[in-house]
């Protein structure tokens, strides 16, 4: 089955264009290393949570929206080199493309996918 890089980060509501841009120069870059495809995904309905939620652990602001993102690999293998890749590729640095929002506070991790429905 697939591999898969999820991301979540609070990005400024006037920088939804901005991150539109970023996202797609990036993905343009993963398709290059590999990727299978790349998902991001604008806060509709994420509610505060008194213990936890996305809000929370992003530590949004009044001023930002969670964006929920995710990249899908083929493999571990094929993710592990084309990262690799990506981040040493001149085009994927921040004064090339960055990012319109606070990088500190951006929440990410990879998962071996272990069930899909279609």
């Amino acid at each position: 089955m697939n591999y898969v890089d999820g991301f979540m980060a609070a990005v400024p509501k006037e920088n939804k264009e901005k991150f539109l841009e970023h996202t797609k120069f990036f993905s343009e870059l993963a398709k290059e290393y590999g990727a299978l495809s790349i998902v991001d995904c604008w806060e509709d309905n994420v509610p505060d949570g008194k213990v936890t939620s996305m809000p929370l652990a992003v530590q949004k602001l009044e001023s930002e929206a969670v964006v929920f993102s995710w990249i899908t690999w083929p493999s571990k293998e094929v993710r592990d080199e084309g990262m690799k890749k990506l981040m040493e590729d001149p085009r994927s640095s921040e004064q090339t493309n960055p990012m319109p929002f606070d990088g500190k506070r951006l929440i990410f991790g990879s998962f071996n996918v272990i069930h899909q429905s279609e």
